[in-house]
């Protein structure tokens, strides 16, 4: 029987757990008990937000029910648990300050600005009119600003501004939309906008745009200062202004990113569906990759080769006013770095590091606490397929289904995120880069630190790949510190990443295609068909093994890769085909020599070498300035085409690329286009991969698919490999949370790792 004072009141103490800070959950709680005529208190804590209502009965029960399904637009409910506790009487309701303590609560991602903040940006007669940066409860930077938990303003990068009057009123107010708002500032008591040239005085305010407005105008390289991190930005229909850009980054001809100045005008570069369009306008606004206009008016320099634009729209108010005045409407917005080094995010350190790069910089004092560069998506089927989880996504959660003990898996060493994970949460962090240099290491172990102390999670297991080289193995066993080390091979953590994003524990089909990973026989994998669960897989298929000549030298230059493969066919390398032409007859004679003696010639079994070697083959690309350039430029030039079509062959265990080898140089030489080589590539690829997984449906029995690795990043093989399986009667687990590439290999490792290893077994 639940204790009462009269017979009618009760009290419930609930404590709400999930994106419950930050995002205007306190002020919707005291809202919703004043609606029920309740009393009693609310509070953050480092567990979660803790609520105490007392009245009747019915009423204490409908406020328990509607707080989950009510609950503001940023906020991610995990779950509500209500106790009764003894009713203490009165008739208000009341927040409560912060309180410390050990527990976890989920921290919200950044999100792009509001439209009600928008409207107030664009209002003179408001008071944070072209304010650069407004915000409020329901948008804004949270997880770069964050210091610490509870989520207040003394936790924040905000600390060092006290609030105005103003200010201060609107923060006390519960009935206000910016009660408890952490980044809340005005133009009397917030960050001031600063823009630095080089031989002359600081410009503030309204004067340091309107001299960054006249230099994106003339063709200048501005450092813009946004939520994560600069950017580099220039004039995006300015050739000049981006092949200089290009020239100074060291960009190869890696495409560039661009910011439109709203749909609209995205719509004028790009072609774009309603899908896109939701995910490009939406709160999160990352880069989303789509199909270029050939009248865009972009400068050939922001994406040579490439059919396709990584656009975004603007998400802080800064962005918004870099396009309120008569000027560019499309502008290249790249990360601000040295190629290979992390993004800068301090003023000082940018003037440093940005110097041979940016003519000015455009930045602020609200300080950066991590890095978070720009996240970059393509819809494929109209459903999401990230590419890079960064901005807007990192660190919320994914949930498992498979509890973890305390855990920290590093991820690989090429587009690095690394994942910890305790019980059914597993937390990825954004993006940290290629473990290459020292400060790439450096920010890794920073980003590590931040989200220990936002998750409370304390690793009692470390967990690395396989590879013997990779840095980030070398850090787990350096700050092991007695810990258990495991080890878990590459394409097993790639299929075990998309199980895990599914919330699949059970056996599936897996296809791990990529380009590069460490086998177990100390072999180069990447074109593997598996029967995998967590714990453990067979490799029942693979691509047959053709020498990889020189390592990275061979990655580099996919002609030399087409010789190989043309070598291991039994194909002559007759001096028609493309590829042949481009290497010189002293780089043919090396090559020879080199694949004859098996000198320097790791075997592999790569589905990404296979792209670049057909890619190579039918002229496209022979050189690569950056990861998977050539398979993209070849997916570039896919067309619709259902004449013909490749076939590999089957031998055992290995899959024999020399039928479609032959079927492409066939073609190449009878003059067929390059967009028709690449679309009957593609089919015979798809086309293996459903017959692959009907054979083994029929020795096994099983039919849920898992596709993983770099190669499915292909819209054009993902979409095809999909619409067949389905339509083969499969169960198809395809990325859609946490990227394919070696970027999702960190949740892999770490759901192999909860159930290969018991406690206190080291498998370095």
């Amino acid at each position: 029987m639940r204790a009462t004072i009269d017979g009618t009141r009760v009290r419930d103490r609930l404590l709400v757990t999930g994106v419950v800070q930050g995002v205007g959950f306190r002020p919707f709680v005291y809202a919703l008990a004043r609606e029920l005529g309740l009393s009693g208190q609310v509070a953050n804590t480092a567990a979660g937000v803790i609520a105490e209502v007392e009245g009747p009965a019915v009423a204490v029960a409908a406020f328990a029910r509607r707080i989950a399904v009510d609950a503001p637009p940023l906020a991610v409910v995990e779950s509500v648990q209500a106790e009764a506790v003894e009713p203490a009487g009165g008739t208000e309701f009341v927040i409560l300050e912060s309180a410390a303590g050990t527990g976890r609560t989920l921290v919200s991602p950044d999100v792009a600005t509001c439209a009600d903040c928008l409207a107030e940006l664009a209002d003179p007669a408001d008071r944070r009119f072209r304010h650069p940066f407004v915000s409020c409860t329901n948008c804004g930077p949270r997880f770069t600003i964050i210091t610490g938990l509870p989520y207040d303003r003394p936790a924040t990068t905000m600390a060092a501004f006290p609030l105005c009057p103003d200010c201060r009123r609107e923060y006390s107010d519960p009935a206000d939309r910016r009660f408890h708002a952490q980044p809340i500032a005005c133009p009397f008591c917030g960050p001031r906008l600063r823009l630095y040239q080089p031989g002359t005085e600081p410009r503030y305010g309204e004067e340091a745009l309107a001299v960054a407005h006249l230099l994106l105008g003339s063709g200048g390289i501005l450092a813009v200062k946004g939520l994560g991190g600069f950017h580099l930005v220039c004039d995006a229909s300015d050739e000049t202004a981006v092949a200089s850009l290009r020239k100074r980054k060291d960009r190869g001809n890696k495409p560039f990113a661009v910011m439109a100045a709203d749909l609209a005008a995205a719509r004028s570069i790009a072609e774009i569906d309603d899908a896109e369009a939701e995910l490009l306008a939406g709160h999160l606004r990352p880069i989303v990759l789509l199909r270029s206009r050939s009248s865009s008016g972009i400068a050939p320099s922001v994406a040579p080769g490439n059919p396709d634009l990584g656009i975004m729209v603007p998400y802080t108010p800064l962005h918004q006013l870099l396009f309120d005045q008569p000027g560019p409407c499309v502008l290249v917005m790249t990360s601000g770095n040295l190629s290979g080094e992390p993004i800068v995010t301090a003023d000082d350190e940018a003037e440093v590091r940005l110097a041979a790069l940016a003519d000015a910089w455009l930045g602020h004092d609200r300080p950066i606490h991590v890095p978070c560069d720009d996240s970059v998506v393509r819809i494929v089927d109209r459903a999401e397929l990230p590419v890079r989880r960064s901005r807007g996504y990192a660190p919320f959660p994914i949930d498992l289904p498979i509890p973890v003990r305390p855990t920290l898996a590093v991820g690989g060493d090429l587009k690095n995120t690394f994942c910890l994970g305790d019980g059914r949460y597993a937390w990825l962090s954004g993006h940290v880069g290629d473990m290459d240099n020292l400060a790439t290491l450096r920010a890794f172990e920073k980003a590590e630190q931040h989200l220990e102390l936002l998750t409370g999670v304390q690793p009692e297991l470390l967990v690395t790949d396989k590879h013997p080289g990779y840095r980030s193995r070398q850090w787990a066993l350096r700050h092991a510190a007695g810990r258990p080390v495991v080890s878990v091979q590459h394409h097993h953590a790639h299929l075990a990443s998309v199980m895990a994003e599914h919330r699949h524990d059970g056996p599936v089909i897996g296809f791990a295609f990529d380009g590069t990973g460490y086998g177990d026989d100390g072999a180069v994998w990447g074109g593997e068909a598996m029967r995998a669960t967590y714990d453990g897989f067979e490799r029942l298929a693979h691509l047959r093994y053709v020498p990889l000549p020189g390592g990275d030298a061979g990655v580099r230059n996919p002609c030399r890769m087409a010789l190989s493969h043309l070598r291991a066919a039994g194909l002559p390398w007759d001096p028609r085909l493309p590829s042949v032409a481009e290497c010189t007859g002293a780089e043919r004679d090396l090559l020879a020599a080199q694949l004859e003696r098996e000198i320097a010639c790791v075997p592999t079994s790569s589905m990404g070498r296979l792209f670049d070697a057909v890619s190579s083959l039918a002229g496209v690309c022979h050189r690569v300035g950056y990861e998977a350039q050539a398979a993209i430029e070849l997916e570039g030039l896919a067309v619709a085409d259902e004449r013909g079509g490749y076939e590999f062959a089957l031998q055992g265990e290995e899959i024999d690329p020399a039928p479609v080898l032959a079927a492409v140089v066939r073609d190449v030489l009878a003059g067929v286009d390059a967009g028709v080589v690449s679309a009957r590539f593609h089919r015979a690829v798809a086309g293996l991969i459903v017959a692959e997984a009907e054979r083994i449906r029929t020795a096994d029995g099983l039919s849920t698919v898992a596709l993983s690795g770099g190669v499915f990043v292909n819209k054009v093989l993902l979409s095809a490999t999909c619409r067949a399986l389905t339509e083969g009667g499969f169960t198809v687990l395809r990325p859609h949370r946490v990227p394919p590439t070696d970027a999702g290999l960190a949740l892999g490792q770490l759901a192999v790792a909860a159930r290969e290893r018991k406690e206190g077994t080291a498998c370095v």
